[in-house]
């Protein structure tokens, strides 16, 4: 008899359950996809452990095969110091004898394989695909359960995720014409409750408690991406304060269907069951072989950390002008800016940019014009602080107009695809679409270019609120003095057609949008005469000549747009103009440069490719992206770095606290990571962590994608995002973050933020402090610790420091 009281075993189970929803990562809808950590859920623990970890319970892949690295090694881009640092970091027990006996194992090895479920086992002894057809039955709820306003028959609303699943599935008959007879009427006689159901199918599952972490955990990757969805719903839910069940009912839900088929297949599954089980119930701990897997990979990275110390350590080609520049572009630090960064520089030695997230500062919930959505232009960490809106009274006529458009075209969407009029629409007006038909297939028409009126804030905000804010962005993007007289403040957006991935290609730091609504806000506030005057008393003087513009770079066809220069008083039209003609010539040689590496492109078919709605590759995204560099932008100007870095402008001399320094390593960093890391997962784990294959995608709730016409929810990035058809175009790397501060400053606040330090100490992210000529001098080590560079490169010298603390 077990002496264990019942709420200790429930506590027990429940804790479980929400461990292994947090080992999930979540997922934005569509309209406003970002990019997310799929290893979030594994950030307290190491690439080996969790790659073990990843391979029970998903036969995820944790690194690339053997034989790319072994390419990697023949090809010169792996040296023998790579091997050999990399092994040295390894653990003792696990590593092979020495760095030789790394590179002789790097061949192929079998890819890793995933416990199988009691569904697994199942269809191997009834012959009976069973996780298929599991697959189907969830897939085809789940969309109906959280359609965003796609399907015309909604599915069931006022109801937890558990109740609506159980009230559909005791009318489907699916499963016992599969052979589970009895299934409906045995979910009819389920607990109501999916704690007491859990509980229930625990005891009878047999499952110790060392083994429900990792199976439950298995158990939810088998939803696919409709399991990040109800994470997504508990993020939310916590942001705002609150709580989301989902994701727990998720796992009540799939544990049902385990149950039931172990009570029809006990007879011929049990004993492998049981087998299965105890190894669920064992540690989660790296093989020698998975440990080689990472060993690889990190002598790889350092190997471009090498080459990344070199470009840094080179001599400055161009001075900085003493004199006040004459033009200055603040820019997104997404990684697309850096080739247009560069290009724009070229042009004259008085051209300076800056690189800041493009969200500058303004955490809004913003609504569109003739729009009731709120779009959260903001990092997803974070909740809005402020309102804003295209719509003022005097836009209320022509917003009135835009809203009946809008519902006259949805009625007229609908009535297309109703259940009734759907067949004789397409036999009676087919004919009528050929002409647009053509044109869409052609490319002949471009996508709409509407500008919302001037956004504003709603309410408006207090002047202490306008200063305050202000001066904030202004210190983070250490642009304090020596202002140009246009002073552009450049946003990003992508222009495609018929990409469901759309907003991917948008600013991931405004929430999955573009970014001109955060431009032309904080640009609205910097020209504020009443702002700048009290900022003056703050230390920050901007000329009365000086004026701000906002701007918006389209990153497939690098063309910019300025907006709002009516209010630009008419002493500034010789710099607007001579802004346009450097802003047209860099985009011309920022087109040259990114159509080298796109198929079939040229620089003058970009254009076309982003209105082609059969073109997979309208451009490459933040594929490559490896470097994270927070320094002035003396240390980066003039050197190629590839498309491959963000880049933050950041002078910690003028940081006071280092208030600035928190904010770039617990924001913009963690965002960088989230990105790097969903293009890593997307390229070594894509049957996991991958959006699968653009040409089958469908649609579907209105939130995410399948493949074909139904089944498990595929997220991540798609094939063609990270290969080009013959080879990757996206390196699996994990991000470099290059400081230029003191280290004591760093370690103070990777202690204050145990989340930010987790990806550090566990390797998630590589760390390194620049020297006061910008090289990378010192490597962090983990724990606090730092180990000096030799000669500002890449190899450790045996001395180390330990900050205090």
């Amino acid at each position: 008899m077990s002496l264990t009281h019942p709420s200790t075993d429930a506590d027990r189970i429940r804790s479980a359950a929400d461990r292994a929803g947090r080992a999930i990562p979540p997922v934005w809808p569509l309209a406003s996809s970002v990019a997310v950590n799929p290893f979030l859920g594994q950030a307290g623990e190491g690439l080996a452990v969790a790659g073990a970890r990843l391979a029970r319970v998903a036969g995820a892949r944790i690194t690339l095969p053997r034989s790319w690295y072994r390419e990697q090694i023949a090809a010169g881009l792996i040296a023998d110091a790579d091997l050999r640092d990399a092994w040295a970091n390894a653990p003792a027990s696990l590593r092979p004898a020495d760095p030789q006996a790394v590179q002789a194992a790097a061949v192929d090895a079998e890819p890793p394989a995933a416990l199988p479920t009691i569904a697994d086992l199942a269809a191997e002894a009834s012959g009976i695909d069973w996780p298929g057809l599991i697959a189907e039955r969830l897939g085809a709820w789940a969309a109906a359960y959280f359609d965003a306003g796609q399907a015309l028959w909604a599915g069931p609303r006022g109801k937890g995720a558990y109740a609506a699943w159980k009230s559909v599935a005791t009318h489907d008959l699916t499963p016992e014409i599969a052979g589970l007879g009895g299934f409906a009427l045995y979910v009819s006689e389920a607990p109501d409750s999916a704690p007491a159901l859990t509980a229930r199918i625990v005891d009878r599952l047999g499952l110790a408690p060392e083994a429900l972490e990792t199976c439950f955990h298995q158990l939810l990757m088998t939803w696919g991406g409709w399991a990040q969805v109800a994470r997504y719903r508990l993020w939310q839910a916590e942001l705002a304060g609150e709580s989301d069940q989902t994701v727990t009912d998720f796992l009540a839900i799939r544990l049902l269907w385990e149950e039931a088929l172990l009570l029809r297949y006990e007879d011929r599954i049990g004993e492998a069951w049981r087998a299965v089980r105890a190894v669920h119930a064992t540690p989660v701990t790296p093989t020698p072989d998975m440990v080689i897997d990472t060993i690889l990979q990190e002598a790889l990275e350092r190997a471009t950390q090498r080459r990344l110390a070199a470009t840094l350590a080179a001599p400055v080609p161009t001075p900085v002008p003493a004199t006040a520049p004459v033009l200055q572009a603040a820019f997104c630090i997404d990684v697309r800016s850096e080739v247009f960064r560069r290009a724009l520089e070229s042009l004259d030695p008085g051209i300076q940019t800056l690189g800041f997230a493009g969200f500058f500062g303004l955490t809004t919930a913003h609504r569109r014009f003739g729009s009731d959505v709120e779009e959260r232009r903001l990092p997803v960490l974070l909740n809005p602080a402020f309102r804003s809106s295209a719509s003022t009274p005097s836009t209320d006529t022509a917003e009135t107009g835009l809203r009946v458009r809008s519902r006259a075209r949805r009625a007229w969407g609908r009535f297309k695809l109703a259940a009734v009029s759907s067949f004789a629409f397409v036999e009676a007006a087919g004919p009528l679409y050929v002409g647009k038909l053509l044109g869409d297939a052609l490319g002949l028409k471009s996508p709409p270019t509407a500008v919302d009126p001037v956004p504003q804030f709603h309410p408006s905000l207090s002047l202490e609120t306008r200063v305050r804010t202000a001066e904030t962005v202004l210190r983070a993007m250490s642009l304090t003095s020596r202002f140009a007289p246009l002073v552009l403040l450049v946003g990003h957006g992508a222009t495609v057609v018929n990409n469901p991935h759309a907003s991917a290609l948008q600013c991931g730091a405004c929430g999955g949008y573009s970014g001109e609504v955060n431009a032309r806000l904080l640009a609205q506030l910097l020209n504020d005469p009443d702002v700048r005057w009290e900022l003056s008393s703050a230390g920050i003087d901007i000329p009365v000549h000086t004026v701000f513009v906002a701007a918006l770079h389209c990153t497939t066809t690098d063309d910019v747009t300025l907006f709002d220069l009516d209010g630009v008083s008419i002493t500034h039209e010789r710099e607007v103009a001579q802004a346009r003609l450097w802003l047209g010539t860099a985009g011309m040689l920022a087109r040259g440069e990114r159509a080298l590496t796109l198929p079939r492109a040229t620089a003058a078919t970009l254009g076309r490719r982003a209105r082609d709605w059969a073109e997979v590759r309208p451009e490459w995204g933040l594929a490559g992206c490896n470097t994270f560099i927070a320094a002035p932008r003396m240390r980066t100007a003039g050197r190629d770095l590839g498309g491959r870095a963000f880049l933050h402008d950041y002078d910690w001399r003028q940081d006071r606290d280092f208030g600035v320094l928190e904010l770039i390593l617990t924001a913009p960093v963690v965002v960088a990571s989230w990105i790097s890391l969903q293009y890593y997962g997307s390229t070594v784990a894509p049957g996991a962590f991958g959006g699968g294959n653009k040409l089958l995608h469908n649609v579907t709730g209105g939130l995410g994608v399948v493949e074909g016409n139904g089944g498990l929810l595929r997220v991540g990035l798609p094939w063609q995002s990270v290969h080009d058809g013959e080879r990757y175009v996206h390196d699996p790397l994990r991000l470099s973050v290059c400081v230029e501060a003191p280290r004591q400053a760093i370690a103070d606040v990777l202690r204050r933020h145990d989340g930010v330090r987790a990806l550090f100490d566990n390797g998630w992210l590589h760390l390194f402090a620049l020297d006061d000529a910008g090289r990378m001098a010192w490597r962090y080590a983990g724990d606090l610790t730092w180990l000096a560079l030799e000669d500002a490169g890449t190899r450790e010298v045996p001395s180390s420091l330990k900050l205090a603390g």
